[in-house]
């Protein structure tokens, strides 16, 4: 059987999960029940260093990406016609954004009337990050209408009502031009003629987030990469703002790597150890003190990032986490011990969702080359899902 002889509609759809930790890829085909098939998968970590460079850091990433892409050509499964780019934190930047429209005599909604205010929003997003950082051209990545409110009631069909107020919550995501063309073109030196198509990995988990439980309107996500920590905040089902703070699982790594004088590859083993209790006594000693002031600091960094999303908002108790599986338990317990509701307006004590494989194993089917990873499922569902209308 000559598996590339597909029919079109059985083609693979290949899907790319960019991070700061690790690059994924995989082979999915999409079904109309909202379940894709993982015909292939696989998960190439990016080289840690111990010094922070920004470009040397992406061409790790490059490296990673296309060590990635040479798998997916090697596996013979099929040639993908549309290839997708889920970026997580830094390659992207997000926000959601209101915009209202209030006139005195009613008037009829129209494609017309939302195209014109969406773009002028996604320049003036786009603006102010030019101002803000000066990183050269951007590129819009994705548009989500999360939420359209017509005279204050929800609308599901809003086009070409008549009204008087307006008011559309949208979810964009931006990128840097320049590492958005360095990734399509590590991309297209092993598919050369698919359509390429970005989109982040916030509105990917929080779309997984909202679907396993419709009724939870309220919640935080967190997502722990390699170098950043996004917290979003989620309030009546919209996502409402979202916060980042430079600190992940590679600041534990090399932490560790400098307070015990060890490579980062050491201290990685070392932290493995330490987490499954097989760490020699005397080692497992100085391990628990170093990772109690890592994770001191990084709580703290939680806490004031939680105190500058809630303003005047209530912090919602439960939290989605979204973490590499080795340390998943690690950021749970941590967030478990923080006694930020005890003097905040939190709901009540945090409780923790990992969105790990294990929860997430019905929502994709996998075949026997794919690899279960939470970020390639929550990816493929998100992008499964959507995939008509993108």
């Amino acid at each position: 059987m000559i598996l590339w002889q597909r029919k079109r509609k059985e083609e693979p759809m290949l899907l790319f999960h960019i991070g700061s930790a690790m690059v994924g890829g995989a082979l999915f085909l999409p079904e109309e029940s909202g379940r894709p098939k993982i015909i292939f998968s696989t998960v190439v970590p990016i080289t840690l260093e111990t010094d922070w460079n920004t470009e040397r850091f992406l061409t790790r990433v490059l490296e990673s990406l296309a060590v990635v892409a040479a798998k997916v050509q090697k596996t013979g499964l099929g040639v993908p016609n549309r290839i997708f780019c889920v970026l997580a934190s830094p390659w992207y930047v997000s926000q959601t954004r209101t915009i209202s429209l209030k006139k005195n005599t009613p008037f009829i909604f129209t494609e017309k009337i939302a195209d014109e205010l969406i773009k002028k929003e996604i320049k003036l997003m786009s603006d102010e990050q030019l101002t803000k950082y000066g990183e050269g051209a951007i590129r819009p990545l994705e548009l989500k209408n999360i939420k359209t409110l017509l005279n204050g009631y929800d609308a599901e069909t809003p086009l070409y009502q008549k009204i008087k107020e307006l008011e559309m919550n949208l979810f964009i995501s931006i990128g840097g031009e320049l590492v958005l063309t360095k990734i399509e073109s590590a991309i297209r030196k092993f598919f050369h003629l698919a359509e390429i198509k970005f989109s982040s990995f916030a509105i990917a988990s929080f779309t997984a987030a909202r679907d396993l439980n419709p009724k939870l309107e309220n919640f935080l996500l967190v997502d722990v990469g390699g170098e950043i920590t996004d917290i979003f905040l989620v309030k009546k089902s919209v996502l409402r703002d979202s916060i980042s703070f430079p600190l992940g699982r590679n600041f534990f790594t090399r932490g560790v790597a400098s307070e015990l004088g060890t490579t980062v590859g050491e201290a990685n083993s070392l932290i493995s150890l330490f987490k499954d209790g097989h760490a020699e006594e005397k080692v497992a000693a100085k391990l628990r003190a170093v990772m109690d002031k890592l994770q001191g600091a990084w709580l703290t960094k939680f806490q004031e990032s939680l105190a500058n999303l809630s303003n005047d908002i209530s912090i919602p108790a439960a939290v989605y986490l979204t973490a590499d599986s080795d340390l998943a338990d690690l950021f749970t317990d941590t967030i478990k011990a923080e006694q930020f509701s005890q003097y905040t307006l939190a709901e009540s004590k945090f409780e923790i969702i990992v969105l790990n494989t294990k929860l997430l194993h019905n929502l994709a089917s996998f075949e026997d080359q794919a690899t279960r990873d939470s970020f390639l499922i929550i990816d493929c569902v998100y992008i499964n899902r959507f995939l008509l209308k993108i």
